[in-house]
């Protein structure tokens, strides 16, 4: 910003007036220009939509690989499990198990529909609109996606066992 007048001469000769003047427009210049960008709404919120969109997309990507990697091991733990069982259970207590199984299943199915129900209900719609894009291409790369985590849990089990 420019400074007071203190009653003296600031600038002994006319060119060094001019420079002080385009030095003092600048400066107008650039504080007006920050005035008006605090003062574009729309453009404030738009950037804060971007940031909470991006937010969302990560958040769905992470939720996503969670839920993928908690099913192999479900579905890894209900296959050893039921090896080893299968030929020592009488019949009866494999009905049980079998229906068991059936009611888990059902309630984890409606579950899950509850809170997609959610999801549709609070999640603002880009970052809907995001999440199905993930989830679709997820859906498109299964295989490839089945194998990084069939080979991270891999690594994983062997760094595990060199460490016991």
């Amino acid at each position: 910003m420019s400074k007071p007048y203190d009653g003296e001469q600031t600038a002994a000769t006319p060119e060094e007036l001019r420079e002080q003047v385009e030095q003092t427009r600048a400066e107008l210049g650039d504080t007006v220009q920050a005035l008006a960008d605090k003062a574009d709404v729309k453009a404030r919120a738009k950037e804060k939509g971007a940031q909470a969109k991006e937010k969302g997309g990560e958040v769905a990507e992470q939720a996503a690989a969670k839920a993928a990697e908690l099913k192999d091991k479900a579905v890894l733990a209900a296959h050893s499990v039921q090896d080893k069982v299968q030929d020592k259970l009488p019949d009866p207590v494999k009905d049980k198990a079998a229906q068991a199984a059936v009611q888990v299943r059902d309630t984890a199915r409606d579950t899950a529909a509850k809170a997609g129900r959610v999801w549709d209900e609070k999640a603002p719609e880009p970052v809907r609109h995001q999440a199905a894009e993930g989830a679709r291409v997820a859906r498109d790369n299964r295989k490839l996606l089945i194998s990084v985590a069939g080979a991270a849990t891999l690594a994983w089990l062997v760094i595990r066992r060199k460490k016991a």
